[in-house]
């Protein structure tokens, strides 16, 4: 189905859970956050028969985020029942890979197949402090278990001003011998980083000022993607706030608490609980055909009061 400005809209990104292991300093609170009462989260059967209907309606892939949707219980499950729906073509899960290890065969064999790391640094200790008291060892663990078993993979980096630009080779000599996409997602003002220093928003020109070998391979989905000749993978560059792609933007969102978002920016969200079959679709079609034309972030602003954890990375 397209929205109102004839695009064609086909990738739902489904937030199974607010809650974390972690506590990334740009995503939640240290203390964490209110958490949503058990029974304000969505269940699991009820994000089934969502994803039913926004199959009726074009949606061909999903993508299961969190905050950390490993911790959800029945994810295994959840993800099994989707496959079993006509007209979903791919499941993907972003995750910071530290429960991985020991799931990932489960998720293989349910018909997960692509996963995307949350990953900003390859230094222990900036690891444990931009996550607060991640393990760097265990996120690794979990990406070397998706190589094993033949996941696509990518590496979701936020480059941050005077954190993790020292980061950026290290972490793209990853595609050297690995046909993986290591992506540098710009950082935006929303949630948490309402009120960083304006130095901690850098362009990802950056990227391609420290590895200027870097050379233009193409497009996919909303990252502009560079290789370095003879590197088995890939590296991906997401600009939302220098490089605006909404007149690309094939995505709508579901927010753990069962509210959908079809712009990752708006206020506007459409509640989907306890809803009739016949008013879900209807509902459904009202989002995908209302989805805004564009976010306000190159106007230095976002209009959602949710942070990430609460609408899904």
């Amino acid at each position: 189905m397209k929205d109102q400005y004839n695009r064609e809209i086909s990738y739902m990104r489904i937030s199974v859970t607010d809650r974390c292991n972690y506590r990334c300093e740009y995503c939640m609170p240290e203390g964490g956050v209110d958490k949503c009462e058990h029974d304000e989260i969505i269940s699991l059967e009820e994000i089934v028969r969502i994803v039913k209907s926004a199959a009726k309606f074009g949606i061909k892939k999903i993508r299961i985020t969190g905050g950390e949707p490993l911790v959800r219980k029945g994810i295994v499950h959840l993800c099994e029942e989707i496959g079993k729906i006509s007209g979903i073509e791919e499941i993907c899960i972003t995750t910071n890979g530290s429960l991985l290890k020991d799931i990932a065969k489960d998720l293989k064999a349910a018909g997960v197949n692509r996963i995307n790391f949350s990953l900003d640094t390859l230094d222990p200790e900036k690891y444990k402090q931009i996550t607060r008291w991640g393990n760097l060892e265990k996120t690794l663990e979990g990406i070397k278990a998706a190589i094993d078993l033949g996941f696509k993979i990518k590496i979701n980096s936020v480059l941050i001003g005077g954190f993790n630009e020292e980061d950026v080779v290290k972490l793209i000599d990853l595609t050297k011998d690995n046909d993986i996409q290591v992506r540098f997602i710009e950082l935006m003002k929303i949630g948490e980083t309402r009120n960083w220093d304006e130095s901690s928003f850098i362009s990802n020109t950056k990227v391609l000022e420290l590895v200027p070998e870097l050379e233009e391979y193409g497009v996919q989905g909303v990252a502009k993607t560079y290789k370095i000749p003879g590197h088995k993978g890939t590296v991906g560059l997401i600009s939302p706030v220098s490089s605006c792609f909404c007149e690309a933007c094939n995505r709508i969102r579901l927010t753990s608490d069962g509210k959908l978002k079809s712009c990752l920016h708006s206020k506007g969200e459409i509640d989907l609980n306890n809803l009739s079959d016949l008013e879900l679709d209807e509902k459904m079609q009202q989002a995908i055909y209302e989805k805004p034309k564009s976010h306000h972030l190159d106007e230095g602003y976002t209009e959602t009061d949710r942070s990430m954890n609460r609408i899904g990375g």
